[in-house]
């Protein structure tokens, strides 16, 4: 599932390409992912607005446009779900066969692709009114992380993925900053001490800014063709091989040696997800 830096990465591409775009048409394929907003409801609002800015908030996408001869702005809220992508594809090219929002923009088309329909393009912003602070806002301090652990019965990792602590971990980097940290995912998050907050808050905010530099060098291909390369936010660009390959230090890396003692990676679930660390580095 996307996490705020792979979400990052395609807002910083998709900001420049949509701006000053006025929509033309809405076509809603599926209802369930602009749920409560109806399909009339978004052509009512959206038709002739123009895109005036894109903005990430933890995991979600804010759209921003402007209606002529009102006042105010409209903002849209998108979420990639579990295998969403968002693309502007030419109009006169055959829509993917999973696309659940299309926006006519004149030349082009900018298509929501959803295959398992989890994702969100909506006027609802309550998900997004309900996010705790960014990883870089004065309100995430250390002072502030650590008060709020100390509130918690949790396991470290499961507190983590709570969106009001912090906006935008998931499971991927969650895992991947108690490693570097040196914690176990299974310590209970009261129980963990001033100094391992400060090493875990440091830890967030280097694995995030490591993954969105490294992200950011890819060129996204939003006409969705070319081979996909498992990444969720962009197709192969064809004859092109130096695609960045995230440099996780344990997700997804069960069995196979630690990058710093060599012991095997190991897999817990929790919280019916999966859990991936060292025994030996996060005792």
């Amino acid at each position: 599932m996307p996490e705020l830096p792979e979400v990052e990465v395609l807002v910083r591409y998709l900001a420049p390409v949509l701006r000053n775009k006025v929509v033309r048409s809405v076509v809603v394929r599926k209802v369930k992912v602009s749920r409560p907003t109806t399909e009339r409801g978004l052509r009512a609002v959206l038709v002739g607005a123009r895109f005036v800015g894109l903005a990430r908030r933890g995991k979600y996408l804010v759209f921003t446009l402007r209606r002529p001869g009102r006042a105010g702005e409209v903002t849209v809220t998108g979420h990639l779900g579990m295998t969403g992508r968002m693309f502007l594809l030419p109009k006169r090219a055959p829509l993917p066969k999973h696309a659940v929002v299309v926006l006519g923009l004149g030349r082009n088309n900018f298509v929501y692709e959803d295959p398992r329909q989890f994702g969100r393009f909506t006027l609802d912003d309550s998900a997004v009114r309900a996010l705790g602070p960014e990883p870089w806002d004065e309100g995430f301090s250390v002072v502030a992380f650590h008060a709020a652990l100390r509130r918690s019965a949790q396991a470290i990792k499961v507190k983590l993925l709570d969106q009001s602590l912090v906006a935008g971990i998931g499971n991927i980097y969650a895992s991947e900053a108690l490693f570097r940290a040196g914690l176990s995912p299974r310590r209970v998050a009261r129980r963990v001490k001033a100094d391992e907050v400060a090493r875990l808050h440091a830890a967030i905010r280097e694995v995030l800014a490591e993954a969105i530099e490294c992200g950011s060098t890819i060129p996204l291909d939003f006409a969705g063709g070319g081979k996909r390369d498992g990444l969720f936010y962009y197709g192969a660009v064809e004859g092109n091989s130096a695609f960045y390959q995230e440099r996780l230090r344990v997700y997804d890396r069960a069995g196979q040696p630690c990058v710093n003692c060599a012991a095997p990676i190991q897999r817990l679930v929790q919280a019916a997800r999966s859990t991936f660390y060292c025994p030996q580095c996060q005792r």
